[in-house]
């Protein structure tokens, strides 16, 4: 009985998967101006901005929904920038992380000083984790919040920001 339960067990299970198939793209370095030029690309209504890191409780509680919300937003002209804030040497602990949630798309790892960093995205950071911006389709900050939040108040910031129907 034993080799029909593994074989079944093995059938229900699917192929099996190759990790570096599934492996995130490696984090690029960036500072402040890099993550402006990245919000600054044409083609997005909105771009939703995340600074985080692995070892921020909340910036790991908040990233399922932060993901839910960029991928329901895709589509619709949502361009989602994620800034792993971990130290450069622990950017394979940052691409394991975003491997786990399945991200597929290009990130980024902050480089240089903080301060530098934090007051180059905004004067009004503190430099708390995690810290979510969101800009409208011409680059101007339209919502900042730092902290872990929702779902439902991600969905709606985004929704706000979409609605300016102010792309280039």
């Amino acid at each position: 009985m034993l080799p029909v339960s593994l074989t079944i067990a093995l059938f229900l299970a699917g192929p099996a998967h190759d990790a570096a198939a599934s492996a995130a793209p490696a984090p690029i370095k960036a500072d402040a101006a890099a993550v402006h030029a990245a919000i600054d690309k044409p083609g997005a209504a909105a771009v939703l901005v995340n600074v985080w890191a692995t070892w921020c409780a909340p910036c790991r509680e908040e990233f399922p929904d932060l993901l839910h919300v960029a991928r329901e937003f895709q589509g619709k002209g949502l361009r989602t920038v994620l800034v792993s804030a971990d130290f450069e040497d622990d950017k394979d602990g940052a691409r394991k992380f975003l491997s786990e949630h399945g991200v597929d798309f290009e990130t980024y790892i902050k480089t240089g000083k903080d301060e530098e960093f934090v007051n180059g995205l905004s004067a009004d950071w503190s430099g708390a984790l995690p810290a979510t911006f969101v800009y409208d389709g011409r680059g101007r900050l339209v919502q900042f919040w730092e902290g872990k939040t929702s779902y439902p108040i991600l969905k709606k910031r985004v929704q706000e920001a979409l609605a300016r129907k102010e792309t280039p």
